[in-house]
């Protein structure tokens, strides 16, 4: 039935970064389309209440913490999943971090935290996960791009560069997977409001600038990020690989 190809019952996914913001919110959303959910963050007082509220749900979980920075508890975490479950269908990629600053003055430190945890942790995630999906030759990668994967804000330079780079990623993963049964894409959420960006959006200018280029004239809604996750994650996009699908209230169509 065409209702049953956006059902997620019988599949097992893992959200890293999953227990805060868009993380939470899909990791519900997966929970509540049926999966088995696995969130994970670096914080495992984070994950245990997370995975109170996906159990209440009817969903089973892990209580297992991990770090995009820290390939060994990556590892570790696929390993149990896999172990517990005997497969993985869907990995969520959401952790992630900026900071605002002109770029004449950001140091290098900075640079490369921020450039570790959304590039290279995305790319630790995706080599990690992408092993155990490449030996099933089945599964769902969904990466977290950003607008600024296609357009730049100013003042966010590293953050913008490390969603450039998440958005090749996707398209070049994706490309060498697909003969293999794995399917590699990204969401590329236009301004909901998170503990990441929430002092970025009490600036009144960033704001009005924000809103004035949304056709939509405003914010969105987390859950309005559900619909195109579960997408993704579902066998309705079989044939859907290799793409970043904004969800973003017009944002990237607007010109003048």
């Amino acid at each position: 039935m065409a209702g049953d190809l956006f059902s997620l019952k019988g599949k097992i996914a893992v959200t890293v970064g999953g227990t805060s913001g868009i993380g939470r919110e899909l990791s519900l959303g997966f929970a509540r389309a049926g999966a088995t959910v696995i969130a994970s963050s670096r914080h495992l007082e984070s994950v245990e209440a997370i995975a109170a509220e996906i159990e209440a749900l009817g969903s089973k979980t892990l209580r297992l913490a991990s770090d995009v920075a820290d390939r060994d508890s990556l590892e570790k975490l696929c390993n149990e999943v896999a172990a517990q479950f005997g497969k993985i269908d869907v990995l969520l990629v959401t952790a992630g971090m900026t900071k605002k600053q002109a770029s004449v003055d950001v140091p290098e430190e900075d640079w490369m935290r921020i450039m570790d945890v959304n590039l290279n942790g995305t790319f630790r995630a995706n080599q990690i996960f992408g092993r155990q999906m490449l030996r099933q030759k089945s599964g769902s990668i969904i990466n977290t791009a950003s607008l600024t994967s296609f357009v730049a804000f100013p003042e966010v330079c590293a953050y913008n560069t490390s969603k450039a780079g998440v958005k090749m990623l996707t398209e070049t993963l994706a490309v060498e997977w697909a003969p293999h049964g794995v399917r590699v894409n990204a969401l590329a959420p236009g301004v909901f409001r998170t503990p990441l960006n929430t002092k970025v959006l009490d600036i009144p200018e960033r704001m009005e600038g924000i809103l004035r280029r949304t056709p939509m004239g405003r914010l969105g809604k987390l859950e309005e990020l559900v619909g195109a996750a579960v997408f993704l994650a579902s066998d309705a996009a079989n044939f859907v690989t290799g793409v970043t699908i904004p969800v973003d209230g017009g944002f990237l169509a607007k010109g003048i």
